[in-house]
Order: structure tokens, then sequence, then C-alpha cells
């Protein structure tokens, strides 16, 4: 069976990506996201530290942050649209197999790479960054409420906490260097369209 599809599409041709729900939830997560890692880069790098000055507010900002950042995606479970998108990537299948083989071979034939909406790649970093999230609440929470635990809990905690930030921020760092090589998809996630030729070509296993 062809993975592509048997007529080609009109020249400009666009289909819809994204509801406005699953935008904004990206981007509110992103911006909670990026507050979050320069204000931790503003604590731990005394460069930035003596630059920027003010500690305490600081702290203050990145707690709120850490706090705020699973708003979003609270907020976004009572959209439809945005609840399908989570189905789509919290569930694999045997061309996810396919995607991550020729991946881990560095073969960027199209042909070899099947995807739905979300291929394989983007379906383990939503899964990482959902768990490292959740990882760093709970670690930064008993950083700063000190009688949530014992201290040798708290020291474990900040490391953790500290180790998976570093973690965060270059895997973050690859994330963004992925999306400026792709405009196209970057436009579907600011209009929510994306060209159906593109479409075809990165996910052809969609069908929008």
């Amino acid at each position: 069976m062809s993975l592509r599809a048997e007529t080609p599409a009109p020249p400009g041709a666009r289909v819809r990506r994204f509801g406005r729900a699953p935008r904004w939830v990206h981007r509110g997560t992103a911006a909670l996201m990026g507050v979050c890692v320069a204000t931790a880069a503003v604590l731990y790098i005394p460069q930035l530290a003596i630059l920027v000055g003010r500690r305490e507010l600081v702290v203050r900002i990145h707690e709120c942050a850490g706090l705020a950042l699973p708003v979003p995606v609270l907020l976004g479970l009572a959209s439809r649209a945005f609840r399908a998108d989570l189905r789509f990537l919290n569930r694999f299948g045997p061309h996810d197999r396919v995607w991550l083989r020729a991946a881990l071979r560095r073969d960027k034939r199209h042909s070899s790479r099947p995807a739905g909406k979300f291929n394989a790649g983007q379906k383990i970093y939503a899964a990482w960054i959902a768990g490292a999230t959740l990882v760093m609440l709970g670690t930064g929470l008993m950083m700063w409420f000190t009688h949530l635990a014992p201290l040798v809990w708290r020291t474990s905690a900040t490391f953790v906490h500290d180790w998976l930030a570093l973690t965060i921020g270059v895997v973050l760092a690859g994330h963004i260097g992925m999306a400026l090589g792709d405009p196209e998809a970057r436009r579907g996630l600011r209009t929510g369209t994306v060209s159906r030729q593109w479409a075809e070509r990165e996910h052809p296993l969609w069908r929008p």
C-alpha cells in the first residue's frame, strides 16, 4: 500500500494541522519553560548572576514559572482537539519502530521514515519532557518547602533538580535547532495549517 496520496496535491493547498487550543498550549508551555531556563541560568552562572543581580526576585520568578508550568496542559485538556493530539502522541505503532531504526542509521530518506501526525522522535520527546517536568516540579517543591522532607531527601532532590535542568537545557536546544530547520513545521504551530506537500512528505501516514 502506498504511503502517499494517490493524486497530486494542487499547488499551494494547505491542510489544518493544529487547532487554536493546541497552539496556545504549546505557546504557554514554551514561554514558561523559557522563563524557567533563563532564570535558572541566572541563578547558576556567576557572570549572569552578577549582571542581573536581585537574586531573590529571580528565585521567586523561577519558582512561580515552575509551579505554573503544568497549567497550560491542564487547561488544554478541556479542548477536544488537544486531547486528540495527546492520543496521537501516546500511541506507538509498527511504523514508529521503522522511523526510529532509520533515525539510528541516519537514513534521511523520507520513504524510510513513515510517520502519522507525529513522528516517533516527537512522541519520545513529548513523553520525556512531560516526565522531566514532573520530576522537576517534585524536586523543586522539596527544595522550596523544606519541611516536606528530611535533609538527605532535599540534598538528593537538589542534585537531581540541577542535573536534570542541565539535561533539559541541552534537549531543548536540540528541539529548537530542529524547529529552526523546518520552517513549515513552525508555520503549522503558528498558523495551524501546513502545506499538503509538506504533510505528504514528512507525515505520509497522517490523514488530515
